[in-house]
């Protein structure tokens, strides 16, 4: 059977399956906590609040306390999880220019599933919580989130020629995890008072063990050459995989020039410190909304869920539109960046349900500068060094993320007492500094984008070498 050259579906039922138990994890460790902190069961209701049921002191300093065990329970979790994510997503996306971009994508899916069944197991038998440490720490040693979007982009990367094309599918990626995990968000709430945990976790694990046929058997492989540098030394050829893996970042900055090294670095640093500052605050939205005075209930955190996973669609047609009408780059990153700090801000004072929906509005195009700096930083560096350029971003990425829920949660584990907006506040002070080294990048000059495209191609020899000597490019040191 012939293969298909589709990463989509890949991302779109690894999205489904994702956030079909994304919020039942605090959920089940914050009703967990619950029962042993309190000898009580967790009180369930159908009000859109559990908080008018319970407004005595006792109670409101047992939600005081669980929200600081279950913010902790998080930060165990992403500090013993972290470096080997981190490792692992470096060596195999860089890897992945000589030994194909698949192997990116099929190991983070094991590791996945692996994790589902130790939550499904952990749920089914009742067994203690902290062993969701040690399965999440396993499920790292195959790479994570990060490995297969580095993956999934640099093999869009390989299929796209055209620049416009190639940022439009990178945000149709974004788009697809936004639409499936809202379908999931939604479902979530209903599904857990249906069927309780159990149940949304095996449904989870059957959607990834077909993610995982697929990729097995359906999805063609994009690098077909094989390594032409692979030379056995001492009988072992895996020595020479292993080098390219290490310096196969260094390779990617070695092939630019200084000026693009440059703009490479700041474009960089805007998407570590943004992303630092989103996923910081983002991550911390269900346990806002389980504390008082909200108390939402399984199905209002499914309906919020799947608003906030809205923002990919939104912010998908607005790369589209803006795209479409001449903006530049920069400007649309900019918008994002803006629209996190609105968002926050408004976030860290939501006290009612009404507003705790209306404040995702600001909201909608916070992902656009995700896509449209992989296709900037994508544009300077040769595509041979693509999969170099994607296992740093996602190295990056993973490495922000994780840092940031880690440092968020001690934060609000330290705040929520007297202040539990507080991070919030501080996700939107922490955008200031993106905005800086993007108007340093302005001044720069992003002309230096469009001009290495032609230096690209020297690089590739689609074009005379000789028209580059006579090429009076301000991109020479």
């Amino acid at each position: 059977m012939k293969g298909l050259y589709l990463v989509e579906p890949v991302v779109a039922l690894y999205a489904f399956s994702s956030f079909l138990i994304y919020p039942l994890v605090q959920q089940y460790v914050y009703r967990t906590l619950w029962q042993q902190l309190t000898n009580t069961t967790f009180p369930i209701s159908d009000n859109t609040s559990r908080c008018a049921a319970n407004s005595s002191s006792n109670q409101s300093s047992y939600h005081k306390e669980v929200q600081r065990q279950a913010s902790l329970f998080s930060l165990y979790t992403e500090l013993l999880s972290t470096i080997p994510s981190l490792v692992v997503t470096l060596m195999l996306v860089a890897y992945s220019d000589r030994g194909g971009r698949k192997i990116t994508i099929i190991l983070p899916l094991i590791g996945t599933l692996i994790y589902t069944l130790a939550f499904l197991t952990v749920s089914y038998f009742e067994l203690n919580i902290y062993l969701l440490i040690g399965a999440s720490f396993l499920s790292s040693l195959f790479g994570g989130l990060g490995t297969l979007l580095g993956g999934c982009f640099a093999y869009v990367v390989d299929l796209c020629k055209d620049e416009h094309q190639k940022t439009l599918r990178m945000a149709g990626l974004d788009m697809m995890i936004g639409l499936l995990s809202g379908v999931a968000a939604i479902s979530t709430g209903y599904f857990l008072r249906a069927a309780g945990f159990n149940w949304p976790f095996a449904t989870s694990a059957l959607c990834q063990c077909l993610i995982l046929l697929y990729a097995i058997f359906i999805l063609e492989e994009t690098v077909k050459k094989a390594p032409t540098d692979a030379v056995v030394i001492d009988g072992s050829p895996q020595r020479t995989a292993l080098k390219q893996m290490i310096y196969g970042v260094y390779q990617m900055f070695a092939g630019v020039s200084c000026r693009c090294k440059t703009v490479l670095l700041l474009l960089m640093l805007i998407f570590t410190s943004f992303s630092f500052a989103y996923w910081g605050g983002i991550s911390l939205v269900t346990l806002y909304e389980l504390n008082e005075p909200l108390c939402w209930s399984e199905i209002l955190i499914g309906y919020g869920s799947a608003l906030s996973t809205a923002v990919f669609l939104t912010s998908f047609l607005g790369v589209s539109l803006f795209t479409y009408c001449g903006m530049p780059p920069l400007l649309i990153v900019l918008i994002g960046i803006l629209s996190v700090v609105s968002g926050m801000v408004l976030l860290a004072f939501t006290k009612t349900t009404l507003l705790m929906f209306i404040v995702r509005v600001p909201l909608l195009l916070s992902i656009m500068p995700f896509p449209v700096l992989r296709s900037m930083m994508s544009k300077i560096i040769p595509k041979s060094e693509q999969g170099a350029l994607f296992a740093c971003l996602s190295f990056l990425e993973s490495l922000t993320s994780n840092v940031s829920n880690a440092v968020f949660s001690s934060v609000y584990a330290a705040t929520v007492s007297w202040f539990p907006g507080f991070c919030f506040l501080l996700a939107a002070g922490l955008c200031v500094i993106p905005v800086l080294v993007l108007g340093v990048v302005g001044l720069v000059g992003v002309d230096v984008i469009k001009e290495d495209k032609k230096a690209e191609t020297d690089i590739s020899g689609e074009e005379d070498p000789v028209e580059d000597q006579n090429d009076n490019s301000p991109l020479v040191c």
